[in-house]
């Protein structure tokens, strides 16, 4: 699996010098069109990460498809800031919403396509409607049967569901990880989300890997003071790239 190495680092947060782009209903009129009533948009976050969890949230849209929040669209377009903000209206203009997680010991133990499938049926089973399509960023289906799935690659760019399923998944888990930093000071993880930036990168080699990093990710290869702790992945058929 395609994993960032250490001394890389992954692309700064957020917006800056991109053009704006709002989201609209393309995907879901579709679906409603060939007879879908209830669609439940799905994205995730923290795939790439090397410490903390991966989550996952499923979105049903108000059926009138009326105006979303201003700016709606692929969380990593928005700034910090607004992202806040229109996670903050989301959760009372969307229809339903639902989070699920798989945690670090879940994707050391299993593998990240598992613990995706995992996060993404947690999410969907909290929804207090089973929908009739699952709308799914990108071109793998990592949840499978019986959720009736449709991948879509830039969905969150096409699908106001999806796009504020990447939004609320987004702000969720920075929170969580902004939490960790008064237990771990030195990682930043309120900066980097467990992302491996530049601080991150320097906290490990100096400090070692906390009780919330992936312990059997290939960073540990560059780090041999901390190589022993190493733990191995399972070599399973099918597991989804990393990025």
């Amino acid at each position: 699996m395609e994993q960032l190495l250490f001394g890389s680092a992954p692309d700064s947060d957020a917006g800056a010098g991109r053009a704006a782009y709002v989201t609209g209903y393309d995907i879901e009129r579709a679906l409603a069109l060939a007879g879908s009533r209830c669609v439940a948009g799905v994205d995730e976050v923290g795939r790439g990460a090397w410490a903390g969890p991966v989550t996952v949230c499923a979105v049903v849209v108000p059926a009138d498809l009326g105006p979303p929040p201003t700016g709606l669209t692929d969380s990593k377009l928005l700034s910090g800031a607004r992202r806040e903000a229109i996670a903050d209206e989301l959760l009372s203009w969307v229809s339903a919403y639902a989070i699920g997680e798989a945690t670090h010991e879940e994707i050391d133990a299993a593998g990240m396509t598992v613990a995706l499938r995992r996060a993404a049926v947690r999410a969907l089973s909290a929804l207090p409607q089973q929908p009739d399509a699952v709308l799914l960023d990108g071109a793998h289906d990592y949840i499978g049967r019986p959720w009736p799935v449709r991948c879509e690659v830039k969905a969150d760019l096409r699908s106001v569901s999806v796009a504020a399923a990447s939004v609320i998944a987004k702000v969720h888990r920075d929170r969580y990880m902004a939490s960790l930093a008064d237990v771990d000071p030195g990682f930043a993880f309120a900066e980097n989300a467990g992302y491996p930036a530049p601080s991150h990168q320097q906290a490990l080699a100096s400090l070692g890997p906390t009780p919330h990093h992936r312990m059997s990710w290939s960073y540990l290869d560059d780090l041999p003071q901390w190589r022993h702790l190493k733990l191995r992945r399972p070599d399973i058929e099918g597991q989804l790239t990393l990025l």
